[in-house]
């Protein structure tokens, strides 16, 4: 892999903040509801007072579940770049220090910083020799990024759109460490490889699934934290997965 720059990145992103979206959802989770609820039909060898109760029983539980169902609905938002939205960017030069932007409350101002900074770090003449690397970076993190650009009506930064549009296994402009290890539709976690690579990675009690609930809680920075601690585990792997680091050292620091 011929390459000046090597751009190691990791995103995180949150369900829909837009009003009509979230009403949307809540609207559609209400039509199901209704709709789950009319179909519901008691045993054929039920009476007609049996019957009765156990679809009133049946409707009941249906209702007690409708705000979870909708908050379920609504985090997937989160995994979707039509209508989540990205508020941590996590990224790294080579060896060079972790850096994140975080913003909650203007994605675009998220993106633009993001562009300027690559802007500052990668040379105008080194864009077509920067290979982006993350863990399901192919499938996810640069879709994602492209998606919510075109949403915010800003370009992204010539590396990004690079990478977003090549094939998974181009691995001189991409370079996904779960592609390379699972194959194109194979999936394997960043946990799980690096235990199976003996990286020492941070322990924290925030994952991928409850980063919402800690932005909730205002916990911002320790998502950022996180972001952060996900892209240098990934550098990690991907030097041991490109034969640029000793497996024996490794497991002994670990």
């Amino acid at each position: 892999m011929n390459t000046d720059h090597n751009l190691y990145i990791d995103i995180e992103t949150i369900p829909a903040q837009r009003p009509d979206v979230i009403a949307e959802i809540r609207a559609s989770q209400e039509a199901k509801l209704t709709a789950s609820i009319e179909a519901l039909a008691a045993p054929g060898n039920y009476g007609a007072e049996a019957a009765a109760k156990w679809v009133a029983a049946k409707a009941e539980a249906l209702r007690a579940s409708f705000d979870d169902d909708v908050d379920e609905a609504y985090r997937k938002t989160g995994l979707d770049g039509a209508y989540g939205q990205v508020c941590v960017i996590g990224w790294a030069i080579n060896g060079g220090k972790v850096k994140t932007h975080q913003n909650i409350v203007d994605e675009g101002d998220l993106l633009r910083d993001f562009h300027i900074s690559l802007d500052a770090s990668i040379p105008t003449s080194a864009i077509f020799n920067t290979c982006v690397i993350g863990h399901n970076v192919a499938g996810f993190d640069l879709r994602f990024l492209s998606q919510r650009s075109i949403v915010n009506g800003i370009r992204p930064h010539p590396v990004i759109a690079r990478a977003a549009q090549a094939k998974p296994w181009e691995s001189e402009k991409v370079f996904d460490t779960m592609v390379q290890w699972a194959g194109v539709g194979g999936r394997i976690s960043l946990d799980k490889l690096c235990k199976a690579l003996g990286i020492k990675t941070p322990k924290g009690d925030i994952t991928g699934a409850t980063v919402w609930d800690a932005i909730q809680a205002g916990r911002i920075d320790d998502v950022a934290l996180y972001c952060a601690g996900d892209v240098d585990a990934t550098r990690q792997v991907h030097l041991r997965m490109t034969y640029q680091a000793d497996p024996v050292a490794q497991l002994h620091a670990a």
